[in-house]
């Protein structure tokens, strides 16, 4: 019985970015520009994972910041709804100034789970990888394109 349960709980989990991203909008940071749309969003989530596999992510603030700072190159994913603001907001300025793709995502949780961890997360860099290299590039050419 309590297997038949788990798959339920899961598909629920897998279905949560998709149903409350409305509602997660409205705890949004005032910062929180580029900001992906609800197919982006997912899209990201995906890639996240695929990476997350095998092991082509930095996750946290002080490791997303040392990897900048190193010039390694990737796709950075910001939570739109970490407070404070300080925590993160050099981020979108340092990839600016080193011409880095970074999109901000409605919720931190969901970018935890995406990346497979129980914790939320504000700040993950998705690095290029040839096993999941079409959906980075499709991600790259949409995180790219925002304005």
């Amino acid at each position: 019985m309590a297997r038949e349960k788990q798959p339920e709980a899961a598909a629920e989990a897998e279905g949560t970015p998709e149903r409350s991203y409305r509602e997660q909008l409205d705890y949004l940071n005032p910062i929180a520009q580029p900001l992906a749309s609800r197919k982006l969003t997912r899209k990201l989530y995906k890639c996240i994972r695929k990476a997350a596999k095998h092991k082509q992510i930095r996750r946290g603030v002080k490791e997303v910041q040392k990897f900048i700072n190193k010039g390694e190159k990737g796709i950075t994913v910001l939570a739109g709804d970490t407070l404070p603001i300080d925590v993160y907001c050099h981020i979108p300025i340092m990839c600016e100034d080193r011409s880095l793709p970074y999109a901000y995502v409605p919720s931190k949780s969901d970018l935890g789970a995406a990346a497979g961890s129980k914790r939320p997360t504000c700040v993950i860099m998705i690095k290029p990888h040839e096993e999941y290299q079409e959906t980075y590039d499709e991600c790259l050419e949409e995180v790219g394109a925002l304005p």
